[in-house]
């Protein structure tokens, strides 16, 4: 996806998503991303962990990370990158933010 497809999507209301939660919005050219909405921000990553495959959404959030519940390898959601074994490799991250009591997320990867 280049910048001239990327798209906004809505995710949802503002009210649906309280802080520490997490909804999910599946986005053809990308798959499933997870929107978490902690410490006063809104933040969108891939919700695949990049070792063995496991919902990031169904994970643990402390300030601005996510633990994966499969072996708690957590993965910082400002840049997808993971804090150690056994998860190698970043998720991408995409920017998410609110808009006129909507939740909102750009298609395209950070």
């Amino acid at each position: 996806m280049t910048a001239e497809t990327a798209q906004i999507v809505d995710v949802c209301g503002i009210d649906d998503l309280p802080d520490g939660e997490s909804a999910i919005v599946t986005i053809d050219e990308v798959g499933r991303i997870a929107v978490f909405f902690t410490q006063g921000e809104y933040f969108g990553i891939q919700d695949r962990c990049s070792h063995q495959q496991a919902w990031l959404s169904d994970g643990f959030i402390e300030g601005c990370a996510v633990e994966c519940p499969l072996h708690a390898s957590t993965f910082d959601l400002r840049t997808g990158r993971p804090d150690g074994p056994p998860a190698k490799v970043a998720v991408p991250v995409f920017r998410a933010f609110a808009q006129d009591g909507r939740v909102k997320l750009v298609t395209q990867a950070l």
